[in-house]
């Protein structure tokens, strides 16, 4: 099988870390030569522009850099190729650094005492131990699993919600739309880490936090989302917040991105907001992944971490 060239396409993202990596084995290019070019192998790619794959003769797979691939399936000519998620130790434990700080913070009432430090309060509010509050994250992939078992080693009770049945040792799992309502009504504080799919764009609404526990030994229920934006509805969230359904959220993505400064969400007392940072993808980590799988694939081996196109993911 034939080297061929690696297609680097890239939006928001500086490239040149990235092609600088894929370069020592492979030759890399950022743009095709011409509409259908039959030099192009792979494409590695965040955000391709729509059309820009599907001419492409001797495409042999699409490598997305980040852990989502919501990105490659918006491109509606997407050609019939294997497409490969990002599989990587780095970005797991980060992700899992995010989830487990998060959780910790909003048990350990963290915007609490930063309110009482901003006027200068001192004043010791009673803590319940991790036992009695419950972790339901929704998304038991690896990034969940991961998360998950930290959690557990904390103390906490797990929870968790996915597609099809993902059992877990340790973990309380519900499965499907029959499983969603009691996962919801067993969770004190929600963890989103699902794909984007049509089936699970616009999930976080206001009739799935009102279904969170409220009555718990946090005071009331708390949303974490570090999945993909378009998973909530923003405005929805703000109701939550404003009413008490929710009585607090981290939020690492958002329906519109980089958030808008027009957005209540940047000012609001009962928000943590990050910049989609809580798993940034590092090429040093995932170029040689990539390129792996590329020799791999030439012997003859089969490409891992493939997405499921029916699924989504």
């Amino acid at each position: 099988m034939e080297k061929g060239r690696v297609l680097l396409a890239l939006t928001g993202i500086h490239p040149g870390r990235w092609r600088e990596l894929l370069a020592a084995e492979r030759e890399v290019v950022l743009e095709p030569e011409g509409a259908s070019d039959p030099s192009i192998t792979y494409a590695v790619v965040w955000k391709q522009r729509p059309n820009l794959l599907s001419s492409l003769p001797n495409l042999r797979a699409v490598f997305s850099i980040g852990a989502g691939v919501d990105h490659i399936f918006a491109d509606p000519t997407l050609p019939d190729v294997p497409i490969v998620k990002v599989v990587a130790d780095n970005l797991t434990q980060y992700m899992t650094e995010y989830v487990v700080w998060r959780v910790l913070d909003h048990h350990r009432q963290g915007m609490l005492y930063r309110a009482q430090q901003q006027k200068k309060i001192w004043h010791e509010s009673p803590q319940r131990p991790a036992g009695d509050i419950s972790v339901g994250i929704m998304g038991l992939g690896t990034l969940g699993r991961a998360a998950a078992s930290v959690l557990l080693s904390l103390g906490f009770a797990v929870n968790g919600w996915s597609r099809s049945e993902r059992p877990m040792d340790g973990v309380s799992t519900y499965a499907g739309e029959a499983g969603l309502i009691p996962f919801l009504n067993a969770t004190d504080i929600l963890v989103v880490l699902l794909p984007l799919t049509p089936q699970t764009q616009g999930i976080i609404n206001y009739g799935v936090l009102k279904e969170l526990r409220k009555r718990n030994g946090l005071g009331g229920s708390v949303l974490i989302n570090a999945g993909r934006g378009k998973l909530q509805k923003d405005a929805d969230i703000l109701r939550a917040l404003e009413d008490g359904t929710l009585k607090e959220a981290s939020l690492d993505v958002f329906e519109v991105e980089p958030l808008p400064k027009t957005s209540r969400l940047w000012s609001h007392p009962k928000v943590f907001v990050t910049p989609h940072a809580a798993a940034t993808s590092d090429p040093v980590h995932l170029v040689p992944i990539m390129l792996r799988q590329m020799a791999a694939f030439e012997r003859g081996e089969k490409l891992e971490n493939v997405v499921d196109r029916n699924a989504g993911y």
